[in-house]
């Protein structure tokens, strides 16, 4: 886990005060609390995947505005845009490019114990696809649990409520994730 997470914090702040809404308004519209949202624009804490959704759902933000790596077709591995999705002990990375909008590509780096954080979510696109370059990861999709290993693939409904953990307390998992279409 060599990357950074990078830091959304300010993103979010500026789409809060942009709105004209504080604190307190964004605690009730998301039903976090405000000390935890204080964390989060501070960068102080990483919110899980379901939490961050959420927030973004709150200030009528989409997922996507808050990655802007602005490139051509090609992404080079030095400048693949690290982007902060939630969770604990993941390293992302966006592998398309900022303006791709039929499909989104991500790379998790999920350290032992890692993953999504235990509120289930859904995301705003028809399809998602995971596959595992490397290690175990343990995905629950509607209820029904699944424990992928390497070379192993999986396609579910985007929407339906999910959850993803790397179950390994010594080695860390490496995941390609597809999303149709893109995020916006």
């Amino acid at each position: 886990m060599a990357a950074a997470p990078p830091r959304v914090g300010a993103r979010l702040r500026a789409a809060r005060r942009e709105r004209g809404l504080s604190l307190a308004a964004v605690a009730e519209r998301s039903g976090l609390t405000k000390g935890f949202l204080s964390e989060v624009e501070r960068d102080l804490t990483s919110p899980s995947v379901g939490s961050l959704l959420r927030l973004c759902a709150a200030l009528d933000l989409s997922i996507g505005q808050l990655f802007d790596a602005d490139q051509g077709p090609v992404v080079r591995a030095a400048e693949r845009a690290p982007i902060g999705f939630g969770g604990e002990g993941v390293d992302e990375f966006q592998l398309t490019p900022a303006g791709e909008r039929r499909l989104l590509v991500l790379q998790s780096d999920i350290a032992p114990g890692g993953g999504s954080g235990p509120e289930p979510y859904g995301l705003g696109a028809d399809a998602e696809f995971v596959h595992v370059l490397a290690g175990t990861l343990d995905i629950d999709v509607g209820g029904t649990a699944f424990r992928l290993a390497a070379g192993d693939s999986m396609t579910f409904d985007a929407a339906a409520p999910h959850t993803w953990a790397n179950p390994s307390r010594s080695q860390p998992a490496q995941v390609l994730w597809v999303l149709v279409p893109a995020l916006e």
